[in-house]
């Protein structure tokens, strides 16, 4: 039962950042404005594309499971400081303060599901897993 989970929760956890992948595509212009209103001006064309190919390729690794640790990682170096950043509950006003708070710590508990992955692999229904224990005849 452990190893069909493990499945489950690797399709959701990669659906989640491939949409957000496809998102930050489709709205690239979009996106960038939301980025200056969040003070981030620095090299934005370089930032979002460096985000969309740790999304894409992150999510990709997870889906499949090869190296899903890897993907679970790279999905975490944007994942943590884009919580930080746009659910600073803590600089917010009295109204926002309680919405933020909840986004922050569900983005927290999906930073959780990732750092169980690197934790402990991909689990049994991996392509890493068959690649590894697949035995080609020796000539």
């Amino acid at each position: 039962m452990k190893d069909y989970v493990d499945l489950i929760a690797r399709i959701f956890v990669a659906f989640i950042f491939l949409y957000e992948a496809y998102d930050s595509i489709v709205f690239f212009h979009k996106t960038k404005e939301t980025m200056t209103a969040y003070g981030i001006t620095w090299n934005q064309d370089v930032l979002l594309i460096g985000v969309i190919l740790c999304l894409v390729i992150g999510s990709i690794m997870i889906l499949i499971g090869y190296y899903a640790s890897v993907g679970g990682f790279l999905i975490l170096l944007y994942w943590l400081p884009f919580t930080f950043i746009v659910y600073s509950f803590w600089n917010d006003s009295i109204e926002l303060r309680r919405i933020n708070s909840l986004l922050f710590m569900r983005n927290m508990g999906t930073a959780a599901a990732l750092m169980l992955l690197l934790a402990n692999g991909a689990g049994k229904f991996s392509v890493r897993r068959i690649i590894h224990t697949l035995r080609l005849p020796e000539e």
